[in-house]
């Protein structure tokens, strides 16, 4: 487990930018701004929420955002931090990505399968966010099992466990209408696995940023 708590930027800034796997995330990225800017009503210009999430899906719960209301200096602020927070949350990301494919400082004792999950649960950051994947999995199965009104429960695991919980959405979609406890078994399955890879994902990059590899 990791033992230090300092956050280091130059650390992180070099795992987004020093490896093949990051620098291809990143431009990646750069693209999907790109098809943001000449076609923003298009379906395509959700491409760099998708790829920075799930961080860039946090303001949502916020009551602001780059659609804030208002026009004006507000409306250009509010687009200015949330072209900044897309950019952290890339950095971040491609951050995850470099510290995956850094190799190991030290040989692990355990199978290569084992240590690279035990990413997902023996540090804080990696721990807290499965709690958070577990809780709106939980919310969700609560409001379709036993809500008379399930509402749009469906949008806090899916929010929580982006991107590929997208692709978990779009492989339940078609249960759904048939056998619709096979759409949600599906789902949340789904929804698992995904919160599991960003769980592994975030467990390598704070070992990678505390200095100090993780026990497996």
């Amino acid at each position: 487990m990791p033992t230090s708590a300092r956050f280091r930027p130059r650390r992180l800034l070099a795992l987004a930018t020093d490896s093949l796997p990051a620098r291809a995330y990143l431009g990646l990225v750069a693209l999907g701004v790109v098809v943001l800017f000449l076609a923003p009503d298009s379906p395509y210009a959700m491409a760099p929420a998708l790829l920075t999430a799930p961080l860039s899906f946090l303001p949502v719960v916020l009551p602001f955002g780059a659609g804030t209301a208002g026009g004006g200096a507000a409306e250009v602020a509010a687009a200015v931090l949330y072209g900044g927070w897309l950019l952290l949350c890339a950095l971040v990301n491609a951050a995850a990505f470099g510290a995956l494919a850094r190799r190991p400082d030290r040989a692990p004792a355990a199978r290569p399968r084992r240590t690279l999950l035990a990413a997902a649960v023996d540090n804080w950051p990696a721990r807290a966010y499965v709690a958070v994947v577990v809780a709106a999995l939980g919310t969700f199965l609560y409001a379709v099992l036993l809500s008379p009104d399930p509402g749009f429960a469906g949008i806090w695991p899916l929010i929580a466990a982006a991107p590929l919980s997208f692709l978990a959405a779009a492989v339940s979609a078609p249960a759904e209408y048939s056998l619709p406890w096979l759409g949600t078994l599906l789902f949340s399955v789904g929804v698992v696995l995904a919160g599991l890879v960003n769980a592994v994902l975030i467990g390598r990059l704070t070992r990678r940023i505390g200095g100090t590899p993780g026990r497996g």
